[in-house]
């Protein structure tokens, strides 16, 4: 590649070139014409370069010889062959810095002459530090062990010596002249063995740690390696150059202090062991929180008004690292982010800002417009970098002042005049500056300072009319009389109760910040009352308040589901322990897949002591909160349909259900034992749980309750084994009567978090009057020989949803079988449109001008009849009509059989999904299942088919 130079180049080329030359007249021979072009534009841009290959022109000539790729080298094979043949410490450092030379010649070349790609020059750069640390660590490591002896623990397991690397070099993104910060940390304690004097594992590593550091930072005739830093180390200067894991530990979790967390995000073993595991578990907690700890947050905008402090102190102006807009400032708004969300979003936890910053526009903590900003500053930034520090080895991020420089700089990155330069850098930092303010904010993310009218509004003491026209000032869409009501109301009686100084204060400021909020909502008045309902019942628990203060994300997502349900706005308000889930609103809008609810409840499940029942009863109501919480968000952010809304919500009661009964059969077990028939584990429990009604044919909505019979397969005459002592025996069927009690007891109790679902047992064999647990085949035989045709009707939407496989393929059997009874089809219409009818005048609310969506002629009741109807009438004949419990897969196999024609079969899965969104929707609103009937249509021709099918 041939660069254009000006004449001032050309001229410092032509002296370049003559010195050398003088100096080394003949080690260009080798070389072809256009080798020797690139080596006189390498000396002419570098003088690193230049006096490197006087210094050493057998390594630097060599590189010219082969043509440069965007490869990274081996640099671990090429530095076994020199360094293992180092047979003292003198060699090895010679070895080193001769091989360091060699090497960042080679990438200062191939950056300044051959611009390869700032990815691969960073990679190579971080390559290259890695494997001079390792190589020499190495040979370092088998040199003291011949003196010392192998490290060992008490086990007599050897010990290894591991290296963190910090800042860049810890994220694969080291520039050209950096500094390497350093920890070092061992396993176990213990001592050496295998010589004559044996030390402990202290001594010995810090020996090795002393001969490291010396290898690489100490200047001999041959230069040094890197410069080394320890300061970012447990207790830093004052502290043990190396420490074992647990006193790693112990020190973050004791210690760490909030910068030391800004400083661990990059932080990386170096190479590979089989400790690298264990180190970044240990250290991940400190490092990543689930909940934003608020300090954090206060320790960061110190950190940020430091950095602006130090700016304007040293008037940085020309620098491009630590001035206004520099890279530290896109670092520190990455690694804000990271701190903050990285607990929560994983995907955050990676060390590269390049590789994090897509990450944040996916986690939607920023915007694609914003990435953009920064990584296209990030990287004219960081290649600058590169370059002015690739002209003399410097470690400078301060823009050259001479005119030779600012030349070589404007050729690299070909460039005419340094104004256009300076143009394009000012664009790229004024960018980025701009994100910083916008992002960071001046005090806080959330504190872009409430507008000073909402102050000033809500510290008045102004009459009503005063009050309102001060609102209409600002916001001339809103019922400012409605909203100056809701607003005194809610100061009178945060007036009169007990806030404490700190809560008042924050209070003071989150009541104007939401108004400021709120000025451009069109509903504000409306979503004003519903969240000031929230604060009410959280205004005595600061904490809360400083969550939606301190935390802009938290306070527009409460603001957004309060706009969007009422119902969400009353669950948060009894509950406000669900405030903690609007830490990360991202993750409201990712439900989990449906499988995963039991494995996240096992988990939560699993921090709680066995024996606190009270503790685990509080916890699964807080979980089927939280997760509620997480659906209904993200059907507001239309994540899900209304379809899938209910799938998620049986799939949470359904491992909540699995996790009732397997507390209950731990508690019942350790009072009376276990049923001697579930000992050997191929009956696992015996016992199962039949869901009907919306569970069954997975409807369920969020304020359902769960229609479930109780059924258990054990000997009449077999017993349980009792306690340890043999004693509390009892009959299995007692036994499960128990179980019942416990599970109903767990799920029922009223505690400060509420019941946890409302359970309906009234479709077990003879409702109310039978027994809360009977055997499967009791079960059975009252189906076949007791049951009603309403009952007959409920077993359509029946399935098994706690068992065993053996148990659930039994109930399959026992529900076909009574399906598929044939039956008198005028008895069978008879006997289902009286039950309509009893149900329709006692339940039925519609009136000439609303209509009740479930009870409603043609509405959602008669749907559901209708496919009960089609199956007990064909299952006989059809059996695949048994093999579905919702309503809507049972109407496409009914159009399957054509049973029914295809516009009957669309009317009736369209209303039936219009019926249920419209009652959905109702209840998000808190509202009733009325809807005015000139909104709805459809309903007259579900009444139709009705007709048709069940009365004709």
């Amino acid at each position: 590649m041939t660069l254009a130079f000006s004449p001032l180049l050309q001229q410092q080329q032509i002296t370049s070139w003559q010195h050398f030359t003088e100096q080394h007249s003949n080690v260009c021979d080798e070389l072809t014409t256009q080798q020797v072009k690139a080596f006189q534009q390498a000396i002419t841009l570098s003088d690193f370069i230049f006096e490197s290959a006087l210094q050493a022109p057998e390594l630097v000539i060599e590189l010219f010889k082969t043509p440069s790729d965007e490869a990274i080298p081996d640099y671990k094979q090429l530095l076994f062959g020199q360094v293992s043949v180092c047979a003292d410490e003198a060699e090895l450092h010679r070895a080193l810095r001769r091989f360091r030379l060699q090497q960042m010649v080679s990438i200062a070349l191939d950056d300044l002459v051959f611009n390869i790609s700032l990815d691969t020059s960073l990679a190579r750069l971080s390559s290259l530090a890695e494997e001079l640390i390792l190589a020499s660590l190495q040979w370092l490591t088998d040199f003291c062990q011949q003196k010392w002896g192998t490290p060992t623990n008490e086990q007599g397991e050897p010990q290894i010596l591991l290296v963190y690397g910090m800042g860049k070099l810890g994220g694969k993104e080291l520039n050209f002249s950096s500094d390497i910060d350093l920890i070092f940390t061992y396993p176990e304690r213990g001592g050496t063995r295998g010589c004559r004097r044996s030390i402990d594992n202290q001594q010995f590593f810090t020996r090795l740690a002393q001969k490291l550091i010396a290898s690489l930072h100490q200047v001999t005739c041959d230069g040094f390696v890197y410069r080394v830093d320890m300061r970012l180390r447990p207790f830093g200067d004052s502290g043990p150059l190396v420490l074992t894991f647990n006193a790693m530990e112990d020190y973050y979790q004791e210690q760490g202090r909030d910068w030391e967390r800004y400083a661990m995000l990059k932080a990386r073993v170096i190479g590979q062991s089989s400790y690298h595991q264990q180190l970044s578990t240990m250290l991940r907690p400190f490092v990543y929180r689930r909940y934003i700890d608020f300090s954090v947050i206060e320790s960061l905008r110190r950190m940020k008004m430091m950095i602006a402090q130090e700016v304007r102190r040293k008037q940085l102006i020309n620098n491009i690292k630590l001035g206004a807009g520099g890279i530290r400032e896109i670092e520190f708004i990455v690694q804000v982010f990271q701190l903050i969300r990285g607990g929560r979003v994983k995907e955050l936890q990676q060390r590269s800002l390049l590789t994090v910053l897509p990450k944040l526009v996916e986690s939607g903590e920023i915007k694609e417009e914003n990435k953009r900003v920064l990584e296209d500053a990030y990287r004219f930034l960081r290649r600058v970098e590169n370059i002015i520090q690739a002209l003399a080895d410097q470690q400078t991020q301060t823009l050259p002042d001479n005119e030779l420089d600012q030349q070589r700089l404007l050729s690299v990155l070909n460039m005419d005049n340094w104004a256009d330069f300076l143009v394009i850098l000012a664009k790229h930092m004024d960018g980025v500056h701009q994100e910083f303010d916008l992002l960071i904010g001046l005090d806080s993310p959330n504190h872009q300072a409430a507008d000073e009218h909402w102050v000033t509004l809500w510290h008045s003491r102004w009459n009503i009319e005063e009050s309102i026209a001060w609102i209409e000032q600002e916001a001339l869409a809103w019922h400012s009389d409605t909203v100056w009501q809701t607003l005194s109301d809610f100061r009178e009686d945060t007036g009169k109760r007990s806030l404490g100084n700190r809560g008042r204060q924050v209070l003071d400021k989150l009541i104007p910040l939401l108004l400021c909020r709120l000025q451009k909502n069109i509903n504000a008045e409306e979503v004003l009352a519903r969240v000031l309902q929230v604060f009410s019942k959280i205004v005595t628990r600061t904490a809360y308040l400083e969550l939606l203060f301190e935390n802009e994300g938290a306070l527009k997502q409460l603001i957004h589901l309060c706009q969007a349900s009422s119902w969400v706005a009353d669950y948060i308000a009894k509950y406000p322990i669900l405030l903690d889930e609007l830490i990360d609103p991202k993750l409201l809008h990712n439900p989990p897949q449906l499988s995963s609810y039991g494995l996240e409840l096992r988990e939560r499940m699993l921090r709680i002591p066995e024996e606190d029942l009270e503790a685990q009863m509080e916890s699964l109501r807080q979980f089927k909160q939280s997760q509620q919480l997480r659906i209904a968000a993200a059907e507001i952010a239309d994540v899900l349909p209304v379809a899938r809304v209910s799938q998620h919500l049986t799939a949470l009661a359904e491992a909540i259900l699995s996790e009732v009964i397997s507390l209950a059969w731990q508690h019942v077990c350790e009072r009376f034992g276990v049923p001697i028939s579930c000992l050997g584990g191929d009956k696992e429990k015996g016992f199962g749980v039949i869901a009907y009604g919306k569970t069954g044919g997975v409807e369920l909505g969020y304020s359902s309750d769960l229609d479930l019979v109780f059924v258990h397969d054990s000997d009449a005459n077999e017993v349980t084994t009792g306690r340890a002592d043999g004693s509390k025996v009892v009959s299995t069927s007692q036994f499960y009567m128990k179980l019942a009690q416990r599970i109903m007891h767990i799920f029922n109790a009223r505690m400060n978090s509420g019941i946890l679902y409302e359970l309906d047992m009234r479709l077990r064999p003879s409702g109310n009057s039978g027994v809360l647990v009977v055997h499967l085949n009791t079960f059975a035989q009252y189906q076949h020989e007791d049951a009603w045709t309403w009952e007959h009707q409920a077993l359509v939407r029946a399935r098994m949803v706690f068992g065993n496989s053996e148990f659930k393929q039994r109930f399959i059997d026992i529900r076909q079988a009574v399906l598929s009874k044939p039956r008198q089809i005028e008895t069978l219409k008879i006997d289902i449109t009286n039950m309509r009818e009893k149900m329709r005048n006692h339940l039925d609310k519609s009136s000439e001008t609303q209509f009740d969506i479930k009870q409603g002629r043609g509405g959602l009741v008669d749907i559901e009849f209708l496919a009960q109807f089609l199956v007990l009438a064909h299952a006989n004949q059809y059996h695949e009509l048994m093999l579905y419990c919702d309503n809507l897969g049972i109407f496409k196999t009914l159009l399957k059989l054509d049973l029914l024609d295809k516009p009957e079969q669309q009317q009736l899965s369209n209303m039936y999904q219009k019926f249920r969104a419209l009652g959905h929707q109702a209840t998000m609103q808190s509202e009733g299942q009325l809807i005015n009937s000139k909104n709805i249509t459809g309903q007259e021709a579900i009444y139709a088919i009705w007709q048709q099918r069940l009365v004709k």
